[in-house]
């Protein structure tokens, strides 16, 4: 059978237009009744039917703790998983465990959500799901919301974007688009955003790249937007569209790197790149030494992904409403 495309350990695209998803296949149920390890609780919610936009919702054990009432409020965590906007998914062991730990250490509302992928869903469909997730999110978190959870739980004035590899870049791009589309009774900004080892791209190489790729990565998003935006489209390269990246709806930003990450010198130019474009918010860039892309899905244990992880956690509970 002959093959379109071959991304080694991610995909492989055949010309009778069959795809076969190389990882990121393994799923781990919720845990309604709370995580041992943790005491986060779990289960998966639709949040947009009308859209078929579906997520795997947190409670951190803090909301079962005495406190101010039964409707003790945290942050909401809008989560985005990586995957090179191919693979994996709101069940994916590594992103289960993932969204759970977070929750736990901020502690926060987390809602790690279900996008369509490609190259069977091109972007924008990714995009578009995201936005759809947002909105959903903040109407739930309302005193009448439809999702129990998120109405007692979640205080949508601290609400942060988060996402991983492409799971950043639709965190990136779903604040760009707030600010062209606020949502009613809410606003064109969220607390802050936390890119964590972000996956953007340009047709201007940096540093070493693309020396240190397994694979071609001008190659990876024309099949990903199936040849739509071009490799300097805003989507993909904020640096391409100053004035727009300007507008990121957002008072804080976190970039997080680490030295042998595939887009790292794109992540240390990123601080420096926003600035020069005039935006006016808080951006603290994080670099772990000797580790490499998202090394904290797969080394959850080790002590750089426990250092990281307090990082993205005192973020999200600093990123409050007096910045919206």
């Amino acid at each position: 059978m002959e093959i379109e495309f071959d991304m080694p350990n991610f995909l492989r695209v055949h010309k009778s237009g069959r795809v076969d998803r190389l990882g990121g296949t393994e799923t781990v149920p919720p845990s309604p009744s709370g995580d041992p390890a943790n005491g986060v609780a779990s289960k998966d919610i639709v949040l947009d039917p009308a859209a078929n936009i579906t997520a795997r919702l947190y409670l951190p054990d803090a909301a079962a703790e005495p406190g101010p009432g039964p409707s003790k409020k945290f942050p909401v965590v809008v989560f985005f998983h990586g995957g090179a906007f191919f693979i994996e998914s709101t069940a994916s062991p590594i992103y289960h465990r993932y969204a759970a730990s977070l929750a736990a250490a901020v502690p926060a509302v987390v809602v790690s959500v279900e996008y369509r992928l490609a190259p069977e869903h091109p972007l924008p469909a990714a995009y578009d799901d995201a936005f759809a997730a947002l909105k959903a999110v903040v109407a739930a978190c309302r005193p009448d919301g439809a999702e129990p959870w998120l109405a007692a739980h979640g205080d949508a004035s601290r609400l942060c974007l988060v996402g991983d590899s492409a799971g950043a870049n639709m965190a990136h791009n779903t604040a760009i688009r707030l600010r062209k589309e606020p949502i009613d009774g809410y606003g064109d900004r969220v607390s802050g955003v936390a890119l964590l080892h972000s996956y953007f791209w340009g047709t201007q190489r940096m540093g070493c790249e693309p020396l240190c790729f397994p694979f071609d990565m001008d190659r990876v998003w024309d099949v990903a937007c199936g040849g739509r935006f071009g490799r300097d489209h805003p989507y993909i390269n904020p640096a391409a569209s100053p004035e727009e990246w300007r507008q990121l709806g957002c008072g804080r930003v976190l970039v997080t790197t680490a030295e042998l990450c595939w887009f790292v010198e794109r992540a240390r130019a990123y601080p420096e790149g926003i600035k020069a474009c005039g935006w006016e918010g808080e951006i603290e860039l994080y670099e772990t030494k000797g580790e490499e892309h998202t090394y904290f899905l797969f080394k959850p244990d080790g002590e750089n992904a426990a250092k990281e992880l307090a990082v993205v956690a005192d973020f999200v509970r600093r990123s409050g409403a007096e910045l919206r």
